[in-house]
């Protein structure tokens, strides 16, 4: 049986939880919280250990498990570190770091320890992300020539977040969301997928900007006004297409990710579906005109792919797939397909994106990851 331990208790932990339960070889065997009534509460639901410390935690961690740390992104870092220190192989929530010289020593010492660092998110090992991929090695919509990418989310300041709590009663957390930005929290969702397709992003021109001023929380990681919670960026793939990708949380809500081929166009409008419908646009010429296909046509792996778990709020994801992959890929003795390459070119990228502002140009990436290999029930 593979074991998990999980240090933060709050909103995202309940649905790792949902998660974990879909792989009944899997045992939580110790979480920990700062906040101990947060962490009584959350262990009492679900019947599990709670750890005195962070440290009683790793001393009692299993070597060839896995620490899944949910904490508040501002402590990603020092918590990480705590756990690659005391020789725990890691999965972390997005960011790795804040800093980007921060995630390159978490990087470092996880080299030096022979350990993994693995980064959400983990829909990119989904079935949607999957099938896509598939369908791209395929040529099915021809060679891609261009990628539109959303990760709009409506604009949430408006949204009843209040009244949005966790199945064991955790706030959702907003002044950390809006701390943090919409950037960070939900950019990877289809960085992550386009760089497991194409490999490394070579250079990207983005801007940032705080279009909601009066937000809850607005103040950016260094406690100055200015959350970026818009961004755009182009990014430049040594091996892939042009890409644009767009974050916010004041646009009308829109995932969608198209990819424009020469005979058509991949689409998929959910990010944060696994099981969201991959759809085939071919393109047609009607006398005069030239248009894609209104219908499309679905395109499907072989089943089975992997557990499903129900919608909660916004998200149906099984957030179980990346811990799982960690704990696979220590017991196979493999590479993790969430690298430690591929999981600092992401925070690298990630945080390019967030912190350009209006006037950082062009920006040259300087870490390298190799494309991802695809599940064995998406080859």
């Amino acid at each position: 049986m593979s074991a998990v331990s999980i240090i933060g208790c709050g909103f995202v932990a309940d649905l790792y939880m949902a998660s974990l339960a879909t792989f009944p070889d899997l045992r939580v065997v110790s979480v920990w919280d700062h906040d101990s009534t947060r962490l009584q509460a959350f262990c009492a639901h679900y019947g599990l250990n709670a750890a005195a410390s962070m440290e009683d935690l790793l001393a009692r961690h299993p070597a060839t498990g896995v620490v899944v740390n949910l904490t508040n992104p501002h402590s990603h870092y020092d918590v990480n570190k705590a756990c690659l220190i005391a020789g725990a192989h890691v999965y972390s929530e997005k960011p790795l770091a804040t800093d980007m010289q921060q995630a390159t020593e978490l990087h470092a010492i996880a080299a030096q320890q022979s350990l993994i660092l693995a980064s959400a998110p983990c829909s990119v090992l989904g079935e949607a992300a999957q099938t896509m991929g598939h369908a791209l090695r395929n040529g099915t919509a021809g060679t891609p020539r261009l990628i539109y990418a959303e990760l709009d989310d409506g604009f949430i300041p408006q949204a009843p977040y209040r009244d949005w709590r966790s199945t064991t009663g955790a706030p959702w957390p907003a002044e950390d969301e809006f701390n943090v930005g919409c950037t960070l929290e939900h950019a990877g969702y289809y960085l992550g997928w386009l760089i497991a397709w194409f490999g490394s992003v070579r250079k990207l021109v983005a801007a940032s900007a705080e279009v909601l001023p009066d937000k809850p929380g607005s103040t950016d990681l260094s406690g100055q006004p200015g959350t970026p919670d818009f961004s755009t960026a182009v990014l430049f793939f040594e091996d892939g297409p042009v890409t644009r990708l767009t974050c916010s949380i004041a646009a009308p809500h829109d995932q969608r990710i198209r990819v424009i081929g020469d005979d058509g166009v991949l689409q998929l409008k959910q990010a944060w579906n696994n099981a969201a419908p991959v759809k085939y646009h071919r393109r047609l010429r009607i006398r005069r005109r030239l248009l894609e296909h209104p219908l499309g046509r679905r395109i499907k792996l072989a089943q089975p792919t992997h557990p499903k778990v129900g919608r909660w709020g916004a998200a149906a994801m099984n957030f179980a797939l990346g811990p799982v992959e960690v704990l696979t890929a220590i017991a196979e003795n493999r590479l993790c397909r969430l690298s430690n390459a591929y999981s600092l070119h992401l925070n690298e990228v990630t945080l390019a994106i967030q912190n350009a502002d209006e006037d950082a140009g062009a920006q040259i990436m300087t870490t390298r990851c190799e494309r991802m290999e695809p599940m064995p029930w998406a080859r």
